[in-house]
């Protein structure tokens, strides 16, 4: 199959993977294809031991201008349920590994959606970050409002969502949306870049880790305190933080396995 027929593109970096949305001429517009390739391809790579960290891309011009409307223009209330378009984003916001998200250009609706789904994003000067479903008479449902008011307030949220307004990867940036920006054209390489950081890390420190942030985050302080210290805990089981602090001590590089 050629490359302009296959929806995402995955290639690999060391310990790093890549996942490259390829639908260019609909300006990697989320189709059905699409979505089912992006879960196809985030499952198996959090399935691989030799895999560390994951990065997501567009491609130079546009991450994603969000879904393809043809899929949703003629459907009712049912229809779109039937198609369990959550099903598709489930492995993304469920994966136990760290992600990156690469953002050149529009990330728009779904295309953002997929974007906050991710760990840590890069953006290049020019990008956009949007939610405009409102101006074709919908509204986000893959967490568009919901990721967004926990990140940026509800006030700046709103003004997203009401108005259509995007927020440019400097702005977002300041309001804690975005985690670096970079000169135009260079957030593939950075993302990569962090990854393999990341990637060298001990995994089940990484795992605990994410685990934490995402379910305490929404926890009372108190609770998310005891889901803190009950994770710091269980690593002190592993292998890896024996080597890590022998390494240390020792001044040499550490050796991770994952147990």
């Amino acid at each position: 199959m050629a490359d302009s027929d296959t929806p995402v593109l995955v290639s690999r970096d060391s310990n790093v993977a890549i996942i490259r949305l390829n639908r260019p001429e609909k300006r990697n517009a989320l189709d059905l294809t699409m979505r089912s390739a992006i879960a196809e391809a985030v499952g198996e790579l959090n399935d691989d031991a030799s895999v560390r960290a994951i990065v997501i891309t567009g491609n130079e011009k546009i991450f994603a201008a969000g879904a393809d409307l043809n899929l949703l223009v003629d459907k009712g209330a049912q229809e779109v349920a039937d198609l369990n378009l959550g099903q598709y984003w489930a492995p993304v916001a469920n994966c136990s590994k760290p992600i990156f998200a690469a953002v050149n250009g529009y990330a728009l609706g779904a295309g953002c959606e997929l974007v906050m789904m991710c760990d840590v994003i890069v953006a290049d000067s020019k990008a956009q970050l949007g939610q405009p479903e409102s101006r074709v008479g919908i509204m986000p449902g893959a967490g568009g409002t919901q990721r967004l008011i926990r990140t940026v307030g509800k006030h700046v949220a709103s003004l997203v969502l009401f108005c259509g307004e995007n927020l440019g990867a400097d702005r977002a940036f300041q309001l804690g949306l975005v985690s670096e920006v970079v000169e135009q054209g260079q957030a593939l390489s950075r993302a990569v870049q962090l990854a393999k950081q990341a990637a060298a890390m001990p995994p089940l420190s990484l795992r605990s880790i994410k685990q934490t942030l995402k379910h305490g985050a929404d926890l009372p302080l108190d609770s998310a305190l005891m889901l803190e210290n009950r994770e710091f805990l269980l690593l002190f089981d592993t292998e890896d933080k024996t080597e890590g602090m022998r390494a240390f001590l020792e001044k040499r590089s550490a050796e991770y396995k994952g147990r």
